[in-house]
């Protein structure tokens, strides 16, 4: 069985003259191959080859060689060699050469496409006038015939610059649209790591500006900014570690198994939490993990945020094929002295929670405070 190899990587970084001489070169070893003819306008009779005859296989093969760099010359050349082959009655197989620059002009000549088919088409009158005087005995339909023949391969070549242009937009839309989802994870991601971290960090050192009588205590809520802090810094790291291209998977997302860590930071800043999980995590979660991780991050932030001191109720349920995340707010606190919200963080989860195909919930409860849920499939591609 036949196999056809894949060109060389080489022959892939050559300069484009060097790939398309060899074009050229097969056209002008057929020309001198005995039964072998090209185009021929008329029934002028044969002529043996002779020194104008290799002029004119020469004008009309080697150009092709430049027929991407530059068409418009490709094109002159090529008729020029055309134009001798046709009069003199050579009929050499190079006369083939023509519609392959008339493609290769409708598919790479960047400016002056107009006035370029004007010029062919006013240069061809000439020659199919020489040819009658010539007695060719070629009937005007035929001319008409040859010319659009012509006209097809430029339109051909046209049909292909169309193509690879809308053939470029779309693969510039899908790298634009690719950055700008990757731009959107980068600050989602950044939301999630540092807004839970400063507010911590924010509602801390407010409540240190109270305790300047109690040493004790202000000494304990400092360390707690610290520390907090040095949370931020790791978070911080980790993240830009996943942004690396060569950074591996593992360890790449934090896992549910971190949630009491979390609640444990809340405490600290002064927000009485219960924390309740229920089941067993399954081997595989996929994204789920990290999803109903980001859940209950962004949930205690907002209770930092806009209930401080409020009763809040953590609860986690691993089911086989979902994990259930519920935190709420009895709203008894008061607003914290912290950094105002932009609404990008419960915005972001719902977009996490919809992509793995879950439901995602978040508003205010009947009898005051705030509510968020979710149920996130498990098991999905991270």
């Amino acid at each position: 069985m036949i196999s056809l190899r894949r060109p060389p990587e080489w022959w892939h970084r050559a300069d484009v003259t060097i790939r398309d001489l060899p074009i050229g070169l097969l056209c002008i070893a057929a020309s001198f191959l005995p039964g072998f003819y090209g185009t021929q306008i008329g029934n002028l009779p044969h002529r043996p080859l002779d020194a104008l005859a290799f002029v004119a296989i020469a004008l009309e093969c080697f150009p092709l060689a430049v027929r991407r760099r530059w068409p418009a010359v490709c094109l002159a050349l090529v008729s020029v060699g055309f134009a001798i082959d046709q009069i003199r009655g050579y009929h050499s197989f190079a006369g083939t050469a023509l519609p392959i620059a008339l493609l290769s002009v409708g598919a790479h000549l960047e400016r002056h496409r107009r006035t370029a088919a004007i010029a062919f088409s006013v240069a061809y009158v000439p020659l199919a006038i020489t040819l009658i005087r010539l007695d060719s005995g070629e009937p005007p339909i035929g001319f008409v015939t040859f010319y659009l023949a012509m006209v097809l391969a430029w339109g051909f070549g046209a049909w292909l610059r169309s193509t690879r242009g809308a053939d470029a937009e779309r693969r510039s839309r899908i790298a634009e649209d690719t950055r700008t989802a990757e731009r959107t994870r980068i600050a989602s991601e950044l939301h999630d790591v540092v807004t839970h971290h400063v507010t911590a960090m924010v509602v801390q050192a407010e409540a240190a500006r109270y305790l300047t009588a109690s040493p004790d205590r202000l000494d304990q809520t400092l360390t707690a900014v610290s520390d907090t802090g040095r949370r931020a810094i790791t978070d911080l790291r980790h993240l830009l570690d996943l942004l690396n291209p060569d950074h591996g998977t593992e360890g790449r997302t934090p896992s549910v198994g971190r949630l009491l860590t979390l609640v444990e930071q809340t405490r600290r800043a002064g927000q009485p939490v219960e924390f309740t999980e229920e089941g067993t995590p399954a081997e595989s979660t996929g994204s789920a993990d990290l999803v109903a991780y980001r859940v209950v991050q962004e949930a205690l932030t907002n209770a930092l945020k806009y209930a401080h001191g409020s009763r809040t109720s953590v609860q986690v349920r691993h089911a086989e094929r979902e994990i259930t995340v519920e935190v709420s707010t009895d709203g008894s606190g008061s607003r914290a002295a912290s950094p105002g919200g932009s609404g990008r963080g419960l915005a972001g989860l719902r977009e996490r929670v919809d992509v793995l195909g879950g439901d995602f919930s978040a508003g205010t409860q009947k009898a005051g405070g705030f509510v968020v849920r979710a149920r996130i499939p498990a098991g999905s591609p991270s």
